[in-house]
């Protein structure tokens, strides 16, 4: 590979990463992706207004009633991941020889995978941190409410949350994320393995949650990481379950949400690879800017400690 060719595949390496999703990260089901061209302002926010009866009838000669959906509220700030993937020369020499082999769109879908990882983790905290809730839009379970104590019926907690969404933005949450520890208890509480016993035997899977719950889909945060000094095991998500209204095929930030992802227009996007004499190896360069943000935080409710 030369250079001319290394600068003909930059742009569909970049197509490549900005199609990219790891089946494992959940985050961007509470943060969908939109884009965003500078790369610090205001987060558009959503308040009960953004879902209220618009009284838009009007007589003739009278003034034209006019709305603002949505609000400037707390500044963001990109924030900007860089890491470069490494293909050895001897290792583009073997691969060479053997046809189907891209060892570029490998080297940029390792790079990736470690930047999801970044941002699952950064969207976790953002949506498991309880002082981001006020009173009404979160509840930490204990005792006999656990999901885990075989007396408790998870329903409990499911429907005081989404009644607590409802009250606030008059809509039911349509999206729950569970841990894996939530889940795990949910699957195997009493109550829930209940009310499947005549009509399944298969394990309760998340879809049949969410039928039986009525979201429009529940996910599973199973996600670990080993911290910087990899000397200590994260469970990204922890111990946590989140109701939330996040709509379907959101593509800008106009849209009432729970969330988003505000990314720089073009990323994640992969500059042009380069050969590195002193590593003798073929280096691919992976920027990823952006932020997740709560634009519509009454829209969620937090479920602490459910197993």
């Amino acid at each position: 590979m030369n250079l001319s060719q290394a600068r003909v595949i930059d742009p569909i390496l970049s197509s490549v990463a900005q199609g990219y999703r790891n089946a494992e990260h959940v985050g961007m089901t509470l943060f969908p992706p939109v884009p965003v061209t500078v790369a610090g302002g205001q987060i558009l926010e959503f308040g009960k207004e953004a879902f209220q009866l618009i009284m838009a009838r009007r007589a003739p000669g009278s003034a034209t009633k006019r709305i603002d959906l949505g609000f400037l509220g707390k500044s963001y700030s990109l924030v900007q991941d860089a890491l470069e993937g490494k293909v050895a020369q001897e290792i583009q020499r073997d691969a060479s020889r053997v046809p189907g082999v891209d060892l570029g769109q490998r080297a940029v879908t390792t790079v990736l995978r470690a930047l999801s990882l970044n941002l699952e983790y950064e969207q976790a905290t953002l949506a498991t941190t309880a002082a981001n809730y006020d009173s009404d839009h979160k509840i930490a379970l204990t005792s006999t409410a656990k999901w885990s104590d075989a007396t408790c019926n998870p329903v409990t907690s499911i429907d005081a949350g989404r009644e607590a969404v409802r009250a606030s933005v008059g809509i039911y949450p349509n999206t729950l994320l569970l841990s894996a520890q939530a889940f795990n208890a949910a699957k195997n509480n009493p109550h829930v393995i209940d009310r499947f016993k005549y009509t399944s035997r298969d394990s309760v899977t998340p879809d049949m949650l969410a039928a039986m719950w009525d979201f429009r889909r529940v996910v599973v945060g199973r996600a670990v990481a080993l911290n910087a000094a990899g000397t200590q095991q994260i469970d990204i998500w922890g111990n946590n379950a989140i109701l939330a209204y996040v709509p379907d095929g959101a593509s800008s930030q106009e849209d009432p949400s729970y969330g988003y992802t505000y990314t720089m227009q073009g990323h994640p996007m992969v500059e042009t690879p380069y050969y590195d004499n002193n590593a003798k190896s073929w280096i691919y360069p992976v920027t990823y800017e952006r932020v997740p943000v709560q634009s519509g935080i009454l829209s969620g409710y937090l479920i602490q400690n459910p197993a």
